[in-house]
């Protein structure tokens, strides 16, 4: 390199001169350039660019509307729909209880006392009271019917006091009397304060449950003595082949209606459908959404819309996502969900126009502030190229000064840096600071960077000698608690090659290095046979630690000859006495009584065990579960016994089996495991192996995030055993 007046021509110093001179040229003349094309073709770009912003606004407006729509609508109908028939499957449930109680009275009568049922009285307005009606020509002091039905009061009473939207329940019988309880006797009064009579047995609750044969709700009706609209839900009443009477109950439908009623805007509304395509409610007073609560009302499914009328059709069958349809020239948006006690459907309908306005309007309010913002950038822009202009110069003049002041300050210490890193070469000597690197700027930082990092290089190699060496032992330690885990559970198979009476086989797949869930089986004498299944809460060493503490409390107190419920008693009483972590396992525990196949076991919040009886297939066996053992002191179990034939089979799992998970999150669940059971051939080994392969198969390449444990006992009974 040479030196021309302090530079060194070749050397970092001359090429950084070089490099801010190039640089600010090119960048003066390229943004000169790039400016005055800028300000050419702006108008042209702008006004080309305004237009397809405002067609994508339109379209992502549009588009971004129907989605609202299609996720707001459908849950919102859904929504109410389930509300509206929460209120029928409430009056369903409280017809069929009445309808039970009834059965029964009628089926003893002769052991039933007939009791005194009172006629509506003014003094009762307002209070839930019990109350007789009865026919013209229908004699109710001399009606067996009416003594037996007479002990349906109190029941009458509690399920009308419970239910919030009852209008009432009554129960009439087959000679024309009937018993109701509400709390409006007053209906049932003339002016002169006589009971009016009702003609029982023609009434459509009493006609169409008696025809049907089995509960039903009425369509529409209006009430007898109020022409309030309603809707009645009924039952009839068999005793020994015999009708003897209908049970049912009403509601008023008016709260529905003033719902709808109050859907009623500006873009859309709510209305509802009955079974026969008719149109209940709707706030609309005409055309193909008007209402009309009359038996004649016409079938909208056979309407001359033919959209429409599929969309009805389709809508009393199935729940519909968001649809658009054309009603006497104009579009809308709906959607419907089913109520399926009533065989009803509530449908929204929003009007796409109206979703349309705020686009337009936004669209308008876009153009205005284009021609704002264009306008005020044409003006600053000319004023800005004149200051650019001198601000470039004088930048190009200060620049080329600075650059050769600068890149001289800047490569002397970088010089001296190098070659002091030269001179340190591979030697383990550090690189430390010196005077001539402390300038103040990024070169100060850059030698003390390398100062740091020199020391720390040093420190790294230490640490890391040391972390292998750390990580070296515990790897041997989890492998050696892994084999630990491992021989504490039985792994030997045959496991008790002299008993032919059972086959048993059971595996463990701990999710990490070590596992909570364990399983165990040992004789607890010659004739008992004891089998457990758990899963300890959590995972890992903890959860393997606390997994061999229960193991031994419960094998300790199974050996002690307890039973079931008692082996769990005092293990939780164990465990629960020094539990600081508060840990928990659920347990299942079993003993079988291998000369007769008598199963005593226990359950302790454990999953449901399997069983398959020699004439059927796999199937849960759901028992009640007790409280997990850990969980609480002072708790007590309750067993259970069933009965296992030779050529039964006891399936035992954790919950890692149906709760394994695939790449989707999608779970292998109890019924792709019972499947997988009644799928397998074999000895308990290979149901054992063919269970698994199923679950692997399921969960294919996705990580195991729980212990998989799982045991098969097959019972044969002395047949085999040669007794």
């Amino acid at each position: 390199m040479k030196t021309f007046k302090g530079i060194k021509i070749g050397g970092m110093q001359h090429k950084v001169f070089k490099l801010v001179l190039v640089f600010l040229i090119l960048l003066a003349g390229t943004y000169a350039a790039v400016t005055v094309w800028h300000q050419n073709n702006l108008s042209e770009i702008v006004g080309r660019t305004g237009e397809e912003q405002q067609k994508a606004i339109a379209d992502v407006s549009e588009s971004t509307m129907k989605s609202v729509l299609d996720v707001s609508m459908t849950r919102i109908t859904a929504l109410q729909a389930y509300i509206a028939d929460d209120l029928f499957g409430e009056l369903r449930s409280d017809v069929l209880t009445l309808r039970s109680f009834a059965e029964t009275l009628f089926n003893n009568s002769e052991s039933v006392a007939p009791r005194t049922v009172p006629y509506p009285s003014k003094e009762n307005e307002g209070i839930p009271s019990v109350q007789l009606i009865h026919e013209l020509d229908s004699d109710p002091e001399h009606s067996k019917l009416l003594g037996v039905a007479s002990n349906m009061s109190d029941i009458m009473l509690a399920v009308y006091g419970n239910s919030a939207n009852m209008t009432s329940c009554f129960i009439g019988t087959a000679d024309g009397n009937m018993i109701l309880v509400n709390k409006r006797p007053g209906v049932f009064l003339a002016d002169d304060g006589e009971v009016l009579t009702l003609d029982v047995r023609s009434r459509p609750w009493y006609t169409q449950a008696s025809a049907a044969g089995e509960l039903v709700f009425t369509g529409v009706e209006t009430d007898a003595y109020t022409d309030n609209p309603m809707i009645e839900c009924a039952a009839p009443v068999y005793c020994n082949g015999e009708l003897v009477a209908v049970v049912a109950a009403d509601i008023y439908l008016t709260s529905i209606s003033d719902y709808v009623e109050s859907t009623a805007g500006d873009s859309g509304f709510v209305c509802v459908i009955n079974g026969n395509g008719q149109m209940l409610f709707s706030p609309v007073q005409n055309g193909f959404f008007r209402s009309q609560l009359t038996p004649d009302a016409p079938d909208l499914r056979e309407s001359g819309n033919s959209d429409f009328a599929a969309f009805i059709a389709k809508a009393l069958k199935e729940k519909t996502g968001v649809e658009t349809i054309t009603v006497e020239d104009k579009e809308y948006y709906m959607c419907a969900s089913p109520m399926p006690s009533l065989g009803w459907t509530v449908v929204s309908v929003v009007d796409v126009e109206a979703t349309r306005q705020p686009t337009v309007a936004m669209i308008d309010r876009y153009g205005e502030i284009s021609a704002s913002a264009m306008e005020a950038y044409r003006t600053g822009a000319r004023h800005s190229i004149q200051t650019l202009v001198i601000l470039t110069v004088s930048v190009i003049l200060i620049a080329v000064a600075a650059a050769l002041v600068l890149s001289g300050r800047m490569v002397k210490p970088i010089e001296s840096m190098t070659k002091r890193i030269n001179e340190l070469g591979e030697s383990d000597e550090r690189f430390t600071m010196d005077d001539s690197y402390r300038t103040g700027d990024e070169i100060e930082i850059l030698a003390e960077s390398f100062a740091a990092m020199s020391g720390r290089a040093a420190e790294y190699v230490e640490k890391i000698t040391e972390i292998t060496a750390e990580k070296e032992r515990i790897g041997t330690e989890l492998a050696l608690a892994t084999r630990i885990q491992a021989d504490m559970l039985p792994n030997i198979y045959p496991a008790f090659p002299d008993r032919r009476e059972f086959d048993i086989f059971a595996s463990m797949d701990p999710a990490k290095e070590v596992g909570g869930d364990f399983y165990d089986f040992f004789l607890v004498d010659d004739d008992h046979l004891c089998m457990v299944m758990a899963d300890v809460s959590g995972k890992g060493v903890p959860a393997a630690l606390f997994m061999m503490a229960s193991k031994i409390i419960l094998a300790n107190n199974a050996m002690s000859g307890k039973s079931p419920a008692q082996i769990l008693t005092d293990t939780n009483a164990a465990i629960c006495s020094n539990n600081r972590e508060e840990m928990f396992v659920t347990v299942w525990l079993g003993i079988l009584e291998i000369s007769t196949g008598r199963l005593t076991a226990a359950n302790a919040g454990h999953e449901y065990p399997v069983v398959k009886h020699p004439d059927g297939s796999f199937g849960l066996y759901k028992d009640k579960h007790g409280f997990v053992v850990g969980g609480m002191n002072g708790v007590r179990y309750r067993e259970y016994e069933m009965k296992l034939e030779p050529g039964s089979r006891l399936f035992l799992y954790t919950d890692g089996v149906p709760e394994a998970t695939d790449a989707e999150g999608k779970m292998f669940g109890t019924d792709r495991m019972i499947a997988a059971l009644n799928a397998a051939e074999g000895d308990s080994k290979q149901i054992v192996g063919q269970v698994g392969k199923a679950v692997e198969d399921f969960v294919d390449h996705a990580e195991q995030f729980d212990d998989i444990t799982m045991l098969c006992l097959e019972y044969f009974g002395e047949e085999r055993s040669g007794v």
